[in-house]
């Protein structure tokens, strides 16, 4: 018998330990652990030479038959042979291993089991024999059970990894709710079944279902679906005996006289009979960092081998892992809930709908794993119906640059509420950056658009230039002084006015649309000017594209490599407020100034064929004119708006802003703005750099 060089234990190439179908644990071809034959006198080994003074052993070199030395298993210069007490001992090939060629034709799957003697099914797996088999095991089906990300994955694995390979059915258990971090649930504990599994139904070649290995009577409760047959809720009771099993935290036979007891606790009383005989079943409660979180239940049918002491072990080890990652995902879910929430409280919810022009957004985070970034859009209504359309984009994608996001867009709403122009406003977002930190660097294009005269100011921080999409079809990247990020500082900021047709349709964007690792930003920008002309051929010359489904069409251009940073997307469809609805006069600041402002009021609205407003129109112009006149110094402004609504606006010199109060019985005046904010459908004061407006709407 010629000895062949040892080998580490390995599985066979292409065989997952852990996979369902086959053997579930693949040997190697041969092992230093063999059964080697019994010695045998020198004289009668045909293949050996006596031993004798310098005559090599099994652990030096050995001859083949052709005569050339060959090591066997050590190095050159061997030691003498050293004879383990086992080494000659005959011991039979593992079950859990599949039959190797020339092995013995008895221990091959569809023979009989050595334990029992009943002939084991071709296909199931056959149980684990040897500490090895089981180290392999417990690698593989950790190694699947670490490849989920959320708790259905987690939980999917554990099932996936155990059954048919470690048990025949499976049953989970976790709390409901799950505890999250450090946090101390409140209330009972309850228990609630998560998943179960089992080994399915097999057939043979010819389709017909094979006979299964029971007793005369098959257990129905084997048979059945186990989800049906036991409770999906289970109230844990202090001091009770499943309480007293979670608590010891290790797995234990279902016939150890704890488990005995807490078994009807778990499954109920109609799923006691899913539970077989003997140590058939393993109770494993499930424990993550700092509490139970659950219990697992391993099930074998009455007619496989039982579970062997060393059993426990490996599920105290799937227990262990699986609670693990359990507990990991709860965290990553509370995580990214919070990442989510963060993200939508720091974008707007709605989008204003101002008058003469319609808005649409897009926001895409840069991976589900990257749920927040420092891409935000804003819409701000300003006095004399105009809007401030923002968008920016701060460096990273992490929590840190979602909250300097935050603090940028509510610092651009604020000095939009004072009517800055749009270099000023991109000058104190600057300031501010640099209060937030020296490394705080963002980009922003902030734009101003009037209905009313059809134009639109511009001023960029770094920003990638808009697109105009005009109403004929044509594309055009608007140029716009780029100017140096904000937080850069001492920088100045320069803004451009142009126009805005009736028709057409303004995209603001961030970079993450048109720069990747495949692409720059210039071809980016290019390749969506084509996308926006391509588009609106669709749709013919005198009609402009949809609003919404434009931003589809925007995102679509996006292959699958070109995520690497988040987008945010602004479209505003200019429609502007034509001249004829338009009604626009100055008054000096006279005590003639509410008459004559009357009088103007009544005949705009004979003109648009609105006379049925005329008392109401003229009641609270006069008011809000008086009001002006009383405080102004320079001449005041009257404009009135027909839209979807009569809007009027009484502008003036005076900063301070009027404040509705209740007047006393005794009181002359104060009821001004009582009186417009009962009859005016809104209304409202706001601040400009060289006074303030206060307006109103009425329905028409």
């Amino acid at each position: 018998m010629t000895e062949q060089p040892t080998s580490i234990e390995r599985p066979q190439p292409g065989a997952d330990p852990a996979e369902a179908r086959g053997a579930f644990l693949c040997a190697p071809e041969q092992s230093a652990r063999q059964p080697v034959e019994p010695a045998l006198p020198a004289q009668a080994r045909a293949d050996t030479t006596p031993a004798g003074p310098g005559t090599a052993t099994s652990r030096g070199k050995g001859k083949d038959g052709m005569g050339k030395e060959h090591p066997v298993g050590g190095p050159e210069h061997s030691q003498p042979a050293i004879t383990e007490p086992d080494a000659l001992r005959p011991r039979p090939a593992p079950d859990g291993i599949p039959a190797q060629p020339g092995a013995d034709p008895e221990r091959a799957p569809g023979g009989p089991e050595r334990r029992t003697g009943r002939t084991v099914p071709s296909g199931r797996p056959m149980p684990m024999r040897r500490d090895g088999d089981r180290l392999r095991f417990v690698g593989a089906a950790t190694r699947r059970i670490a490849r989920g990300l959320d708790l259905d994955e987690i939980v999917m694995g554990l099932c996936r990894a155990t059954v048919p390979t470690f048990s025949d059915a499976i049953l989970v258990y976790l709390r409901d709710p799950l505890p999250v971090g450090d946090e101390r649930p409140t209330g009972p504990v309850v228990l609630r079944l998560r998943r179960t599994d089992r080994i399915p139904d097999e057939r043979d070649t010819d389709g017909v279902l094979l006979p299964a290995a029971f007793e005369p009577e098959p257990e129905p409760s084997v048979l059945a679906d186990l989800s049906a047959l036991t409770t999906e809720l289970c109230e844990v009771r202090p001091g009770g005996a499943l309480n007293e099993v979670l608590r010891g935290v290790r797995p234990v036979f279902a016939d150890a006289p704890a488990a005995r007891a807490a078994l009807p606790e778990l499954l109920g009383e109609s799923g006691e009979g899913v539970v077989p005989g003997g140590q058939h079943a393993i109770l494993a409660p499930l424990r993550g960092r700092r509490r139970v979180i659950g219990a697992a239940l391993f099930l074998r049918r009455p007619d496989q081998p039982a579970f062997e002491a060393d059993d426990l072990l490996v599920a105290a080890q799937l227990a262990t892992h699986s609670a693990l990652g359990i507990d990991k995902a709860v965290l990553y879910g509370r995580e990214a809930y919070i990442a989510d929430e963060l993200q939508r409280t720091m974008l707007p919810e709605t989008l204003p709908r101002p008058t003469g022009v319609r808005l649409a957004s897009r926001y895409l985070p840069a991976a589900e794993t990257a749920r927040v970034g420092g891409d935000w859009y804003d819409a701000i209504p300003l006095p004399g119906s105009r809007v401030a359309l923002v968008v920016g984009d701060v460096m990273g994608h992490s929590m840190t640059s979602a909250a300097i996001m935050g603090q940028l867009r509510t610092t651009a709403q604020t000095l939009a509420g004072l009517d800055l122009p749009p270099q000023e406003v991109l000058h104190h977002l600057d300031e501010q950056a640099q209060r937030l930190g020296t490394d705080r660097m963002a980009t922003c294009l902030y734009a101003v658009y009037d209905p009313v005269t059809h134009r639109i100011t511009i001023a960029n921080a770094g920003h990638p230039p808009p697109v105009l999409l005009h109403l004929g079809g044509r594309a055009e990247v608007l140029r716009v002084p780029p100017g140096a990020p904000i937080g850069v500082g001492g920088v100045d900021f320069e803004a451009v006015e142009l126009d805005a047709p009736a028709g057409a349709t303004l995209l603001l964007y961030t970079d993450g649309l048109v720069e990747s690792r495949l692409r720059d930003v210039w071809t980016g920008i290019e390749q969506l000017r084509e996308r926006l002309a391509a588009t609106a051929q669709l749709t013919g010359p005198d009609h402009p594209p949809p609003l919404e489904a434009l931003c589809d069409e925007v995102l679509d251009m996006l292959g699958p490599g070109d995520r690497d940073d988040d987008i945010a997307l602004l479209a505003a469809r200019f429609d502007g407020i034509a001249p004829s609805d338009v009604a626009y006069w100055t008054l000096e600041p006279e005590r003639t100034a509410p008459g004559q402002a009357r009088r103007l009021a009544r005949r705009a609205l004979a003109r648009w064929d609105l006379e049925d407003l005329s008392d109401s129109v003229e009641l609270l112009v006069s008011e809000v004119v008086t009001n002006a006149v009383r405080y102004a110094s320079r001449p005041v402004t009257l404009r009135l708006l027909r839209t979807d609504v009569l809007r009027c606006e009484v502008g003036d010199d005076v900063p301070q802003l009027p404040r509705l109060r209740q007047a006393r019985a005794t009181d002359e005046g104060g009821r001004g703005l009582y009186l417009v904010n009962k009859l005016a459908r809104r209304w409202g004061a706001t601040r400009l750099s060289t006074g303030k407006v206060v307006w109103f709407e009425l329905n028409r």
